[in-house]
């Protein structure tokens, strides 16, 4: 009998040890893993804190910001007036106005989208994923009911899916019995990546969407404006960024970001800040050559630039660093939420109809001189012959395929 007690005692005394070393040996693994994973994030913020690109963003990028706000509050240093614009609201028209924001599913763009969505348009929401498009739908569809929308699921870095939206959205917009037209273009959509990535085109990702991508929407969905019955606009959403750019490349290689992905460290921040200068360009070469037309003359280009902005755009960035860069922005009273630096955006889509090739930012109407560098007619020109022979490489090959 005792026998038997003792093995009986034995075998729970074993197997208690055995749950103990084995929930050790658990724990063990989890620490030395954790420990790993925080080796690895501290390599790469130490990393990331030493490269060239982090002073970019911390010095160049912060000089930017400032200057930008000195126009609104210290215009008498810049030698301009700040000028400011009321809004007007959607001309009232037999059809419902059409506007489309890219970007849609988040940050400023889920912003614009909530606030022009009270404004009487037909919202269409442009994003990368039906998820996420779903989701933001439902988040306006709950706030206000009487909301009009219409997603689509559209890769901006990758032209053959542009290309597939504009023939699906001009089929939707038939089949709705609906003006074959669009009223308001928000080209919003953009990426701060930290890595080099390749689209299937071989274009740099970062390039592909700030810019191409928009230029290449704005080309194919040109048509649509031109005919709407109502003055129409585009928005490009800009950002202080660009004042950083001093010198411009305006050839393929550039422009494509294949000089950027063949360097040996991937200048991120230097070619987020060149996306946003390349979209300034465009913008202004653009509204010029609407001006001489006169079949487009009621198509208004606009810029808009949110300022500091608390997005996810910076997701790349060590979260450390990025988290610290929202503290001391905030501290600055610098930093705003998607609610607060949609309001640039805003007061550009609602702008008076004769208003066009300007620069909003700072909310309230405000408008402010981009950087001068911005302003030179002979790189916006050079940029566009560019542009417009890589938009026709692009269609002939989407035609062909």
């Amino acid at each position: 009998m005792y026998p038997a007690i003792h093995r009986k005692t034995t075998k729970i005394t074993a197997r208690i040890v055995h749950g103990v070393s084995l929930d050790l040996y658990q724990e063990r693994t989890l620490s030395l893993r954790k420990m790993r994973l925080l080796g690895k994030e501290l390599r790469e913020f130490l990393f990331f804190v030493c490269s060239l690109q982090f002073w970019r963003m911390a010095v160049a990028w912060s000089i930017a910001l400032v200057a930008s706000y000195l126009q609104l509050f210290v215009p008498s240093y810049y030698s301009q007036k700040s000028y400011s614009y009321h809004r007007c609201f959607p001309v009232k028209s037999f059809f419902r106005p059409v506007c489309i924001i890219t970007g849609a599913t988040s940050g400023l763009g889920a912003a614009a989208a909530r606030a022009l969505s009270k404004e009487g348009f037909t919202i269409v929401l442009v994003g990368r994923t039906s998820k996420a498009l779903l989701k933001i739908a439902m988040e306006i569809q709950n706030v206000n009911e009487e909301a009009h929308l219409k997603a689509f699921e559209v890769d901006i870095s990758s032209f053959q899916s542009i290309y597939d939206f504009r023939k699906s959205l001009e089929k939707w917009l038939r089949d709705s019995d609906m003006h074959l037209s669009v009223h308001l273009l928000i080209n919003n959509a953009g990426v701060l990546a930290t890595s080099p990535r390749k689209t299937a085109e071989g274009y740099d990702e970062m390039m592909a969407t700030n810019y191409i991508g928009a230029f290449c929407l704005t080309q194919l969905l040109l048509p649509l404006l031109i005919n709407s019955p109502v003055p129409s606009r585009i928005v490009n959403v800009t950002s202080f960024t660009h004042r950083s750019v001093s010198l411009a490349q305006t050839d393929k290689q550039a422009v494509t970001g294949g000089s950027f992905l063949q360097a040996k460290q991937y200048p991120f921040a230097e070619v987020y800040a060149y996306s946003k200068f390349c979209l300034l360009l465009f913008s202004y070469a653009l509204h010029w050559q609407i001006g001489s037309s006169e079949k487009a003359r009621h198509v208004s280009v606009i810029l808009a630039d949110p300022g500091f902005v608390e997005t996810n755009i910076m997701r790349e960035v060590p979260a450390f660093i990025s988290s610290t860069a929202f503290g001391v922005a905030k501290l600055m009273c610098l930093l705003q939420s998607p609610d607060d630096g949609v309001r640039a955006i805003i007061d550009a889509a609602l702008a008076p109809p004769e208003t066009s090739g300007v620069y909003f930012f700072g909310g309230n109407g405000r408008t402010i001189k981009s950087s001068p560098l911005s302003y030179s007619e002979k790189l916006a020109k050079e940029l566009w012959a560019t542009s417009h022979d890589l938009f026709r490489e692009l269609e002939l090959a989407c035609k062909e395929s």
